[in-house]
């Protein structure tokens, strides 16, 4: 999918990562029993913030990383039909790394 969105800042917009539909146990959930994702893709990332002199600040993540953000954190909208989120850098709480 292509974004043509540049977060601004510290900013990064994230696609969630919708989670199983179906339990273990084979219960398919309702879109109202589903919890909110908080793990996502980041599909696009801001300069950064600047520092008192001016100079920018580079954001730890990049395109492609696998983050777990706030429950609730963010702005919700939709590109292409697709629910995005744009999250500060700071509402993000790891980068997910697979070994």
């Amino acid at each position: 999918m292509s974004v043509n969105l540049k977060p601004l800042g510290s900013r990064v917009v994230v696609e969630p990562i919708e989670q199983e539909e179906v339990t273990a146990g084979g219960i398919v959930l309702p879109e109202t029993a589903k919890e909110k994702p908080q793990k996502g893709v980041i599909l696009s990332v801001g300069p950064g913030d600047r520092d008192e002199d001016g100079k920018r600040i580079p954001m730890d993540v990049k395109e492609g990383d696998t983050v777990l953000f706030a429950k609730y954190a963010g702005t919700e909208i939709k590109v292409e039909g697709k629910k995005l989120l744009i999250l500060r850098e700071s509402d993000l709480l790891a980068i997910v790394e697979t070994k």
